[in-house]
């Protein structure tokens, strides 16, 4: 019988333990037994929630707590999780990995601890037999209370599976909820962001398939339903969510250049009274009619640098709206766009929206990893000088001018650079936003909208 917000999350030891690998086959096995499915992803990740969305077809979120206050993380977890039969998160790293390897803050164990969620740890078990138990031990034990109810052993094969069952749930605290084989067929490509984007996966949804199907033979999944919806319930406090006088119209790039983006940025945009409106620089002649201001979002524009180039119909359109004033935000992939000149892949250069008059080129190595928390110097689109707000940064590609009308603080770290051009009606630089972390920052975006609209009338 379904309950108050059934959940679990899926954890391991460490990165490349197989959590993505077990979380989809999970997530289509729950989704062919004809069960309304919600997932969330541990951490700033854009890529895993495109496979449990567009690949798979559950809704699919992000949980972060070094974004959101722990009230506010609750209200996120449970918007979307609400009238679903299971949500299933997907843990970021190692369990206990959190900022600066150090801290079990923004860590997997952290989203478990403030969402009550009962955890499953995947054990890489190969290589290993007696010690599974020690190391499930050491996980058991190191929090007082750390959420974790089963665990499930990936690179186990079925002859060795009902021996070492038996053991450790004879000598520790916990069930054991399934056996995964070493399956070499599944292996997910890598990029140098995360995965690959679920539109490059060749018969990916085939491969899911064949996993459910392996996975309600060698899983407890009526156990895990069991576990999820013995979750306790979730209370929390909705946070006070202002709206804006008369709607105004933001256009969204998005294809394959421009796919980074936090579904919960559009759904409090909307909730504060925007209408969305999507468009392709790759494809389309110009911008939406009667937008009130634009988001450029992250991605791969260098991979489409020349397609990019091209569209000078587009080009000229954004040039055009950002010159009569209104207002852009532009994250990273959406910030190399906006220079004069942007290097591929092959560090060839070709023109882009030249509003921000320098080069992005290619660097040999990642130029920034991590959360960091910034500070505007100036006033901006986004409010008064001095605000502050978390966001995070992966990019490779690097510019002549990145802006030094922010300043970043790397937390942990004792470490600060300039960051981010807050020009006018211009937000744009490097770091990615997750508009729950200041609310107040959205508002005011929406408020330099709608006065953007006002004045062209």
């Amino acid at each position: 019988m379904k309950k108050n917000l059934p959940r679990v999350m899926l954890t391991a030891i460490g990165s490349g333990s197989g959590k993505t690998m077990i979380t989809c086959g999970l997530l289509q096995a729950l989704i062919n037994r004809e069960l309304k499915v919600a997932s969330f992803k541990c951490g700033p990740d854009y890529i895993d929630p495109m496979f449990h969305s567009r690949v798979i077809g559950a809704k699919s979120r992000n949980l972060d707590s070094y974004f959101l206050e722990d009230e506010t993380l609750k209200y996120v977890f449970a918007k979307t999780a609400k009238g679903m039969d299971i949500s299933v998160i997907e843990g970021v790293m190692g369990y206990y990995d959190g900022l600066s390897g150090l801290s079990t803050k923004a860590s997997s164990y952290d989203i478990a601890r403030i969402t009550d969620t009962p955890v499953i740890l995947i054990i890489n078990a190969k290589g290993m037999s007696g010690s599974i138990l020690a190391l499930i031990k050491g996980f058991l034990e190191y929090v007082e209370d750390s959420k974790i109810a089963g665990v499930i052993l990936n690179h186990m094969t079925s002859m060795y599976y009902p021996i070492i069952k038996k053991e450790i749930e004879e000598k520790l605290p916990i069930r054991v909820l399934g056996y995964v084989e070493t399956l070499p067929e599944m292996k997910i490509e890598s990029r140098h962001l995360g995965l690959v984007s679920p539109d490059e996966v060749v018969h990916f949804r085939e491969d899911l398939e064949h996993l459910a199907e392996v996975f309600e033979k060698s899983l407890d999944i009526d156990a895990i339903l069991e576990l999820a919806y013995n979750a306790k319930e979730l209370k929390f406090k909705e946070p006070k969510i202002p709206r804006i006088k008369d709607k105004v119209r933001i256009g969204i790039a998005s294809d394959e250049a421009f796919t980074f983006y936090y579904e919960d940025n559009f759904d409090l945009l909307r909730q504060m009274g925007a209408e969305l409106t999507f468009f392709s620089p790759l494809k389309d002649e110009k911008l939406p009619e009667e937008c009130d201001g634009i988001w450029l979002g992250g991605g791969y524009p260098e991979r489409f640098a020349k397609e990019l180039s091209r569209n000078v119909t587009m080009r000229d359109s954004i040039q055009t709206a950002i010159g009569k004033g209104m207002p852009c935000i532009a994250e990273c992939g959406g910030f190399l766009y906006l220079h004069k000149e942007l290097e591929d892949e092959s560090c060839k250069s070709y023109k882009m929206v030249s509003v921000i008059d320098a080069k992005a080129y290619k660097t040999e190595r990642l130029q920034r990893f991590g959360y960091v928390d910034v500070t505007t110097n100036k006033t901006s689109i986004l409010g008064e000088a001095f605000i502050h707000f978390p966001a995070h940064e992966y990019h490779y590609w690097d510019s002549e001018n990145p802006g030094n009308d922010c300043t970043a603080n790397k937390r942990g770290r004792d470490r600060e650079y300039p960051c981010i051009h807050c020009n006018g009606n211009l937000f744009a630089g490097f770091p990615h936003l997750y508009l729950y972390g200041n609310i107040e920052m959205a508002y005011q975006f929406l408020v330099a909208c709608a006065t953007f609209k006002d004045e062209i009338k």
